[in-house]
């Protein structure tokens, strides 16, 4: 399903509970892919970030990061937070999201070409406030 924002949702299951809106502060993982399939690796666990160790998750050999993020206040990319925006906790989407709503012309050097689709599996764990 194509969204008007160019945000396309390619697979979605739902959670349970409330869904989450605007104003929510909200606690998701992320994987992120280039369209061509390789995964853009977490920098945030590298030794120029810190995170605490409670915020590091593995689940069937996967490392997850534990995201804290208010919606509506741009502390997540823009196609990121409008496909959380609706989720219940518990909720799985599989998105594929346009440069518009990700890093566009600038990229990110070294891990996200300009201008890349990327396609990316998000879960929401959890609606705090």
């Amino acid at each position: 399903m194509k969204l008007p924002s160019g945000l396309e949702i390619l697979e979605n299951q739902e959670g349970t509970g409330a869904r989450a809106r605007s104003g929510d502060t909200i606690i998701y993982n992320v994987r992120i892919f280039l369209n061509r399939g390789d995964e853009v690796p977490s920098n945030e666990t590298g030794p120029e970030r810190r995170i605490p160790e409670d915020r590091i998750r593995h689940e069937n050999g996967q490392v997850f990061i534990d995201h804290i993020s208010t919606l509506g206040k741009r502390q997540a990319m823009a196609g990121i937070e409008k496909a959380l925006i609706g989720m219940r906790a518990g909720g799985f989407r599989k998105i594929r999201i346009s440069p518009h709503l990700a890093y566009g012309s600038r990229g990110v050097p070294g891990l996200i070409p300009a201008d890349a689709v990327l396609n990316v599996s998000v879960w929401l764990r959890e609606i705090i406030a």
